[in-house]
Parts: C-alpha cells; sequence; structure tokens
C-alpha cells in the first residue's frame, strides 16, 4: 500500500487520541528507521526513550525469539525460570531488595501508588481514607484516572472526572513547598528526577538531596519515577544519582525492553514491597516469562555497550553543538545527557513536520518544545549529521 492508504485507514477507523506526524515506518535498525518508501530517517525521540538500545538491538530480538519459542505466559499462578533471574539482575544492578513486575509505566506508577498507601497505613499508622501522596506541578506519571487525578494538564483531566482525591501539588524544584505540604497523613512524595513530557524540565541543583533529606526527617517515602529518565538516558543508570540521593521507590520502564515489549516494574526496600500479600495486587502478563527474558537482554545490553556512559560522553556534545545554533527562532536549550529541550519562541510542530523532511523524527511537547532524544548508541558523527539539518531548518526565518 501507498503511504497515502496506512494513513487513511488509521484515520478512519482509529481513535484520535494522538497527532502523529504522516510519516509510516515499516523497519529500523540502530538509530535509523526507514519509511514505506525506503526514505531514511534518524529517530530522535526513542519513541520516547523506550529505545535507549536502539531499533532491534540484535541480542535482545535473539532473547525475544529463543523465548518465544518456549514458553511466553505462564500468568503469576505459576513460577517460571525467567522471573527470578530478572529479580537477580534488577537487584545486582540496582541494589533494591526487591521488584515488582508490571507492563506500562502507567502501571508501575499505579503499583507504586498502591505500596505507598499501603505502607502508610501499616508503617506509619495513617488513619483508613487519610493517605496524602505530593506530587509536582507539570507532572506526567501516565493517563489512568488515578494519575490524571493529580495532573495539572488541564486536556488530561478535561471531561474524565470525577477524580481521585488523596494528592497534593507543589511547584517542580520548589523543595520549601514540599516541607510545607507535608501534615501527619503524608505517606510519600512522587516526583520525576526531570520532568520529560513538560519540556526536560531540570530542577534546581540540590532539589533532590533537600527533598530527600525532608522525606527522612518527616517519615515520608521519596518515590522517583525514572520511566523516561532512568537506564542511562541522563548519563547515569538513574537520574537520582547525579545528586547522590537513593529514593525509597522507584519506578522504570520503556527501556525496561529494549522496544520489544511492554515490560515496567517497581523497585524498593523490603520494608515497602515486603508488604504486599497473596491478592493484594496483580497483573496477567506482568512478569511474564517472555517479557523477563528481554528485559534480561536490555539490561545486559545498557551495562555490556555503557550506554549511561556514552550518554553522558555524547550527550554535553549534541548539547554545545545545539548550542551553537543562532537563530531569532530559539528561546533557549536545555538538556542532561542524550535528552535536550529545544525551546523555540514559536510552535514546534512545524519545526518538527520540517525536520521530518530533512530525514530527523523528533515530536513537539507543550506546544513550543522540541525533544530530542536519539537513542544511546548514537556516534559522533550522526550527532554533526542531525545539528547540520537541524541548523538548516531551525536557523530559517520562516519554515511555514
Amino acid at each position: 500500500m501507498l503511504t497515502t492508504n496506512y494513513i487513511e485507514l488509521e484515520e478512519e477507523y482509529g481513535a484520535h487520541n494522538y497527532d502523529p506526524l504522516d510519516v509510516v515506518l515499516e523497519r529500523g535498525e540502530g538509530v535509523w528507521v526507514y519509511d514505506t518508501e525506503g526514505k531514511r530517517y534518524l529517530d530522535c525521540l526513542s519513541a520516547y526513550s523506550a529505545l535507549n538500545q536502539g531499533h532491534c538491538h540484535p541480542k535482545i530480538l535473539n532473547a525475544t525469539v529463543e523465548q518465544a519459542w518456549k514458553l511466553t505466559l505462564t500468568s503469576r499462578a505459576f513460577r517460571n525460570t525467567q522471573l527470578p533471574q530478572l529479580y537477580e539482575d534488577l537487584h545486582r544492578l540496582t541494589g533494591f531488595d526487591m521488584a515488582l513486575p508490571m507492563n506500562s509505566g502507567t502501571e508501575a506508577v499505579e503499583t507504586a501508588i498502591k505500596a505507598a498507601r499501603k505502607w502508610g497505613a501499616v508503617v506509619k499508622g495513617i488513619p483508613e481514607n487519610h493517605a496524602e501522596i505530593i506530587v509536582c506541578s507539570n507532572n506526567f506519571h501516565g493517563r489512568t484516572i488515578a494519575v490524571v487525578s493529580f495532573s495539572s494538564e488541564e486536556q488530561y483531566r478535561q471531561d474524565f472526572g470525577p477524580f481521585m482525591p488523596g494528592f497534593k501539588t507543589i511547584p517542580f524544584g520548589d523543595s520549601a513547598a514540599l516541607r510545607a505540604a507535608i501534615t501527619t497523613n503524608t505517606c510519600a512524595f512522587l516526583v520525576e528526577p526531570i520532568q520529560g513530557e513538560a519540556g526536560i524540565l531540570i530542577p534546581p541543583a540540590g532539589f533532590l538531596a533537600e527533598c530527600a533529606a525532608i522525606c527522612r526527617e518527616n517519615n515520608v517515602l521519596l518515590m522517583c519515577d525514572e520511566i523516561q529518565s532512568g537506564l542511562g538516558r541522563t548519563g547515569k543508570m538513574f537520574a537520582f544519582e547525579h545528586e547522590g540521593i537513593r529514593p525509597d521507590v522507584v519506578t522504570i520502564g520503556k527501556a525496561l525492553s529494549g522496544g520489544f515489549y511492554p515490560v515496567s516494574a517497581v523497585l524498593a526496600s523490603r520494608d515497602v514491597l515486603g508488604l504486599f500479600q497473596p491478592g493484594d495486587h496483580g497483573s496477567t502478563f506482568g512478569g511474564n516469562p517472555l517479557a523477563c527474558a528481554i528485559a534480561r537482554a536490555a539490561l545486559s545490553v545498557i551495562v555490556e555497550e555503557r550506554l549511561a556512559e556514552r550518554s553522558a560522553e555524547l550527550g554535553p556534545f549534541f548539547l554545545a553543538e545545539i548550542e551553537k545554533i543562532k537563530s531569532p527562532m530559539i528561546r533557549g536549550v536545555r538538556g542532561r545527557g542524550l535528552w535536550i529541550a529545544l525551546e523555540l519562541n514559536e510552535p514546534a510542530r512545524p519545526y518538527c513536520v520540517a525536520l521530518m523532511k530533512e530525514g530527523i523524527l523528533c515530536k513537539e511537547t507543550h506546544g513550543n518544545i522540541i525533544r530530542l532524544a536519539p537513542p544511546l548508541t548514537i556516534t559522533h558523527d550522526e550527532i554533526l549529521w542531525a545539528v547540520e539539518r537541524i541548523r538548516r531548518v531551525v536557523g530559517t526565518a520562516d519554515i511555514r
């Protein structure tokens, strides 16, 4: 079929809850993807950081095929050979006592919320139905009713009420506001170390460290959502490591599968996850043997190919090259590792379309921000190739 045929089918029969660029992709390898007409594009979105290892990484592909021939799903009614090994891999990599596997990132956040509330009731002694969780404005933790209940983005909430109580919102980056918001009923503070969907917003230096201290002083769990920022994206295995802290709970996903399968997990101490009893929580597909085999291979690629270290090395280089672009269209540039925001003085969508025509795929966020997040396997020369085309587009006075 022609590209237009695919687009027409999607528009006719699919719900219009996304606004994709009009490119139809059919294969990918490493940092490159190819459309139905054979044109090559540099992927600078990485499926919102799910593809840190690049498209169709051969090691993860082999693990997928090998396990798919053996056993794909048992449900958690029975044990399988892959899940215990994933638990061990996660423990060795992160140091956390326990993990609880799920599928999507949103499910991991929901699980963390349930764990925090249970900890608040059982350990902290918060009266039933009175637990509070503090979150930050401009957050993005998913799309479920529970999560959009504490979103500050009006479109995420419009027409979806009534909403779930039990959440307080403070400004992102304001540790004094966290201290002021805590009450005896506060069980947790849920925060993205760097806000991705908000436009790669980096908090003031010391914010996370101050929050960690405040949480310790008040017997409150610090929960870091590392679904986008974790697993190498920012130049560390986890973004919270930039401030040398240790959260009580961490949610991971996206790159946990290298783009092959939905896999997520909650990591925490035994004092938190050890509170779950059989029947308290579950997922038919969470922890299935195919997912676990894929996750184990995806983690090994991150470690063996030193992808966090590559991000730490190439990210500042990419950022510095972007900062050299002089254009009245650019309001500002910021980033951490291979996670860069190009903030414009006008809507970003036309520039994303223009970049697509130049062979670069990226996507706007919050109207005027272009997010650049290539696979961590990108090379020095590929970055220079991308920068030249970004300069060509963003340096143009009027691309519409």
